[in-house]
């Protein structure tokens, strides 16, 4: 479309002012065309979210609200201290919708979610220290393995973490797994 508008404004070339601005029409058309269709897709989603959402975080932007939320948690069929989940974050103008695993073994409790084309495997300490750069693995965590702690502040759950029998002393820990790129 856009090589057989730029032939026809070729016929213009020795106006150069109205080609430019003819140039300057379509790639505008195209540009708002994309965004506006982008616009209403994510809209569509919102529309649409599972009904089965957990909603762990919610917080404004400058430009809108961050969501970000849980759901589909199912125990694996081999290893019952394996949980399978959908990931479902939010922003003003992007929606991201992925699929992770935890373990909510009392020895290893772990966060296995993808970051680009690499794989994070992050060793977990339920019941302890919960910082800026490890809140969303142990909300995460917490709403897939006591579903009934979903959305509470982990730092928070220190007795319950006790009563379930971690020890809330493990050492937290990241490893990064090379992946395959979607």
């Amino acid at each position: 479309m856009v090589e057989r508008l730029s032939k026809r404004i070729h016929m213009f070339s020795k106006f150069p002012l109205v080609s430019q601005c003819l140039i300057g029409l379509l790639l505008v058309g195209v540009g708002t065309g994309q965004a506006f269709q982008r616009k209403e897709v994510l809209e569509q989603m919102r529309e649409r979210r599972p009904a089965n959402l957990e909603v762990l975080v919610e917080r404004p932007t400058g430009r809108g609200d961050y969501i970000l939320g849980i759901y589909s948690v199912s125990t694996d069929q081999v290893d019952a201290s394996m949980r399978r989940y959908k990931i479902w974050q939010e922003w003003p103008d992007d929606l991201q919708i992925r699929t992770e695993s935890v373990s909510c073994d009392v020895n290893q409790p772990i966060r296995v979610t993808r970051e680009a084309n690499r794989l994070l495997v992050r060793h977990l300490n339920p019941g302890g220290l919960i910082t800026d750069g490890n809140r969303e693995d142990h909300l995460i965590w917490w709403a897939a393995c006591v579903p009934d702690q979903a959305g509470v502040d982990p730092a928070t759950l220190k007795k319950k973490a006790l009563s379930l029998g971690y020890s809330t002393l493990l050492v937290e820990s990241e490893e990064v797994l090379p992946g395959s790129s979607r």
